[in-house]
This record gives structure tokens, C-alpha cells and sequence, in this order.
């Protein structure tokens, strides 16, 4: 059978990926009742970060524990690829000695020319372009709590960066509508429009975009790697803050999401992040078991 890879939702089908929510919270399900499962004893994940994180490191390791395997945490400082090693070599002999590879890096062409030489599952779990994984926990949150989002309204208030783009994916594989809103010179590249077509609108108004929508979702103004962006950035977002008044203009009953880590104060308000309407504290803890079900689907 041929390797399957996740490098963007575009990977697993739109019933795939409905099954695999449906999944996810059952999995969390389970764990919360304390029944042990581990399909995956005796696996071994080895996990490549060129950007650092704390979910992503965190969720992923500690799915593989739960599950009965091991997962092994390789930076920048601990493997050849920091020395110059061919990526195409390192994923020969990697993929020879784990069973899965995790790859959080910086330019999404690096993770396909990783998978394209593995033998095993490469996971994409954050690249410049996409971060698919953390999509699957946002719509695992957004079912959990008001069901089906297909026919749903989202908003995007913020920077066109690869949460955006992975939005735009979304939207397509899960059937909802799309509203994003940038500054403008921050909007997400053409093709990524180009190919969602009429289920994507672009909106200059954050009030406007934000309008009767059942979901409202955000990300930091500067992202890793942008500090040096990050004075003009707070001038260029400032009206697109998630404040009180962004959330009114959503419905009554409106989510607000958030990938973390949030910057309270600047693309969403406290009021807002820690109100009632917000969702992240599931939405983190659905990264754990959205990323169980999906190594269950590449691995079993």
C-alpha cells in the first residue's frame, strides 16, 4: 500500500476528514473516561523542529505516549539537516529507523521534498505556506460545540499568513463560507483566492466581514521569524484588533478560536480571548486528539 503523507487537508479526502473529527472527539472521549488505548505500541515518531513550539511538541508527544509509542524531539542543533545534510538523505535514513516524521520548518517546499523521499507518513505540522493540523483541531472545536460547520459563516480578521491560507483550505474541504479581512498589502496570496473561488470574500472592512458570522478566528500580527516586522505590523493591524465591538457585529452566539500563543492587547482584546465566547483552551487541548486520529488514520 502506498505511503500516505499529510501535508495539507487537500491529502485526505472531505469524508476523510469529516471521519477523522468525528473520530478525534472520541478519542478524547476516552481519554477522558481513563481507558487505555494504544494502537501504536511499539511505533516510534521521530519529530523535526526547525521552529520551535509548545503545542505542537507537546500534543504530539504526548498523543504517541497515550497511544504507546515514542516519540524522539529533533531541532535544528540535533540533526545533520542544521549541518547542511541533503533533506532527500535525511528522510531516506530517517524513514528507514521511525515509523512516522513530524516536520515543523519554515518553507513548505522543504516538507515535500522530505515526504517525496520517506518511507513512511510525513506530517506536516507547520510550514510557512499551511498548517493543516491545527485546522483539524479548530473544526473538531467548532463541532464539539455548535455542530456541523458546513453552511457555516467564518472570519479571518488578520495578517494572510498560513493559518489564512489553511482557512481557505478549510473552507473548501468542509464546505463553509469564508470571510477574510487584512490591512491592506497583508492579504493571502492570489493562487490560494484563486483556487477557493466564490467561497472565499475579501472584505476591507473588519466590521463588515465580521457580520452575522458563526466563527471568528485570528493569529498574531507578527509571526515567528517577523519580529523585525513587528512595529510596523502593530500600526498597520491596529483597527483589526478582535475587540468587543468585532465580536458584537458576529452572531450572538459566535466563537472566537485562536492557534496560540494570543498577544492580548493587540490582535485579540482579554475581554475577548478570556470571555465567553472563546473557545481556545478546548481548541488547544483538541491538538492532542485531532493529532491522534489522524496518526491512527496514516499508521493503522
Amino acid at each position: 500500500m502506498a505511503v500516505r503523507h499529510f501535508l495539507t487537508l487537500h491529502d485526505l479526502s472531505k469524508m476523510e476528514l469529516r471521519q477523522l473529527l468525528r473520530r478525534a472527539s472520541g478519542l478524547k472521549a476516552q481519554h477522558q473516561r481513563g481507558e487505555l488505548y494504544q494502537p501504536l505500541n511499539g511505533k516510534v515518531m521521530g519529530m523535526i523542529f526547525e521552529k520551535s513550539s509548545t503545542r505542537t511538541r507537546v500534543s504530539f508527544e504526548a498523543a504517541m505516549a497515550q497511544f504507546g509509542g515514542h516519540a524522539i524531539f529533533l531541532s535544528s542543533r540535533d540533526s545533520q539537516l542544521g549541518r547542511g545534510e541533503p533533506i532527500e538523505d535525511t528522510a531516506r535514513v530517517l524513514s528507514r529507523m521511525v515509523d512516522v516524521i513530524m516536520i515543523r520548518t519554515y518553507a513548505h517546499e522543504q516538507v515535500e521534498r522530505f515526504a517525496a523521499h520517506s518511507n513512511v507518513p510525513v506530517i506536516n505540522a507547520l510550514t510557512d505556506a499551511y498548517h493543516p493540523c491545527q485546522l483539524i483541531a479548530d473544526m473538531q472545536t467548532f463541532a464539539e460545540h455548535r455542530g456541523e460547520i458546513a453552511g457555516k459563516t467564518v472570519a479571518w480578521v488578520g495578517d494572510g499568513n498560513n493559518m489564512c491560507n489553511s482557512y481557505i483550505e478549510a473552507a473548501l474541504q468542509f464546505d463553509f463560507q469564508l470571510h477574510i479581512t487584512t490591512p491592506p498589502g497583508y492579504e493571502p496570496d492570489k493562487q490560494f483566492l484563486a483556487h477557493a473561488g466564490d467561497q472565499v470574500r475579501m472584505f476591507d472592512n473588519p466590521l463588515e466581514a465580521v457580520r452575522d458570522v458563526d466563527l471568528v478566528t485570528t493569529d498574531v500580527w507578527a509571526s515567528m521569524g517577523m519580529e523585525e516586522e513587528k512595529r510596523q505590523r502593530q500600526r498597520d493591524f491596529a483597527a483589526w484588533q478582535v475587540d468587543d465591538n468585532i465580536m458584537a457585529a458576529a452572531k450572538p452566539d459566535a466563537l472566537f478560536l485562536h492557534c496560540l500563543p494570543a498577544h492580548r492587547g493587540e490582535e485579540v482584546a482579554a475581554s475577548v480571548i478570556d470571555g465567553p465566547n472563546s473557545q481556545v483552551w478546548d481548541q488547544a487541548e483538541n491538538r492532542l486528539h485531532a493529532q491522534k486520529a489522524l496518526l491512527e488514520l496514516l499508521l493503522l
